[in-house]
């Protein structure tokens, strides 16, 4: 493997969702020497939270992100502090992240990936992943941003539907017997397998993975069913090596091959002088 060393700008909507998308792959860049830095728009304070926590619940959010950085052992943490856009409720009186014409925070993105001279940058995929109106605007948000910074390399932070929509039908079974999370309609959300360029083995990073999980303690209670953060901590060992032991992305520009690439710098180690 090269020793040519990346930087890498993985830019999220909420604390946790680099927890939850993007932990393994930040950890195994971080572990071989790479340089990650973490971008937050919004401080989560829409988030579902036990009533003693609402209160200074982005201060809280914002405290949970930094542990989470630093099991990840990520370099820097930049909090945009967009307002939180909520699910399903208005979480301000003003605009939200969500509401902002995408360059408002392109540009202050790009600025950061100027900084850092960044490789890559990390967004979410043309769905929001599930919808969320806050991950949509990541999406948008971050492919202008990396066109104003000229960032080489843009991967979509997703799912496998193919593998999602199996496992929401276990569990749909399951919840017959056992409380579970909401369970959405999937046939829409996340990634197609055909459209995947990447599937990241973080086996050996689920220790990190999991302690980054940990840090965001008050998205594991809150509301009136099971979280799917608290769901995946519950997890046996074995299990949780099979459910959170890769991630997938979606490369912009890169065609889909038969078998997906496992090093989230394929496309600059093949051609060092930039992949556009």
């Amino acid at each position: 493997m090269s020793a040519r060393r990346f930087t890498v700008v993985s830019f999220h909507a909420h604390p946790d969702d680099e927890a939850l998308l993007t932990a393994g792959t930040l950890a195994r860049a971080t572990n071989d020497g790479h340089r990650v830095v973490l971008v937050v728009a919004t401080a989560g304070e829409a988030g579902l939270a036990t009533p003693d926590e609402i209160a200074d619940l982005a201060e809280r959010r914002t405290r949970e992100l930094a542990a989470s950085a630093q099991a990840l052992g990520i370099a820097r943490v930049e909090v945009l502090g967009y307002p939180d856009s909520g699910w399903g409720q208005r979480s301000s009186a003003g605009p939200t992240f969500s509401d902002l014409a995408p360059e408002v925070a392109a540009g202050r993105l790009a600025r950061i990936l100027r900084e850092e001279q960044a490789h890559v940058l990390t967004t979410y995929d043309a769905a929001g992943g599930y919808g969320h109106a806050d991950h949509l605007q990541v999406h948008r948000v971050g492919r202008l941003a990396a066109e104003l910074a000229e960032t080489p390399v843009v991967l979509e932070a997703t799912l496998d539907r193919r593998l999602i929509d199996r496992v929401v039908r276990i569990l749909r079974q399951a919840s017959r017997v056992l409380p579970m999370p909401e369970l959405p309609d999937t046939s829409q959300a996340f990634t197609a397998h055909a459209d995947l360029t990447h599937e990241v083995d973080v086996r050996a990073h689920l220790d990190a993975k999991l302690a980054s999980l940990r840090a965001h303690a008050t998205q594991a209670d809150g509301g009136d069913r099971p979280r799917t953060l608290a769901f995946l901590l519950r997890l046996p060992r074995p299990l949780a090596r099979r459910v959170l032991g890769r991630e997938w992305f979606r490369e912009v520009g890169r065609r889909p091959g038969a078998d997906l690439e496992d090093d989230i710098f394929a496309s600059l180690r093949t051609n060092p002088t930039g992949v556009r």
